[in-house]
């Protein structure tokens, strides 16, 4: 499941890369900032990736899932951060709609 999801948010930083000209979102790796002192996004930036990535989740997975919330604007380390602590985030979030 984590390579499905690390492959759409891979996708997703490609596109917005390839819309802002930012050179790390052509070229993505788990590593790569997001939403972050030294983030590839703006507040946003930010909007467009998480509503893209919303619908590639809900294509890629045929589960609907709502990535900003109360939940993840209370974590200590936000999911924004990087594209693994977003991927961390989803599979958490795909884990919990799959059991109930």
């Amino acid at each position: 499941m984590k390579e499905k999801i690390l492959e759409v948010l891979f996708t997703q930083a490609r596109e917005m890369g390839a819309e802002s000209g930012k050179k790390e979102l052509l070229h993505p790796t788990t590593e790569t900032k997001l939403y972050h002192s030294n983030g590839n996004l703006d507040s946003l930036g930010l909007v467009g990736f998480i509503t893209g990535t919303e619908e590639k989740i809900a294509d890629a997975f045929g589960v609907d899932i709502i990535l900003v919330d109360e939940k993840a604007m209370s974590q200590v380390s936000s999911p924004f951060i990087s594209i693994q602590s977003l991927a961390d985030y989803i599979e958490k979030l795909l884990a919990k709609e799959q059991a109930g």
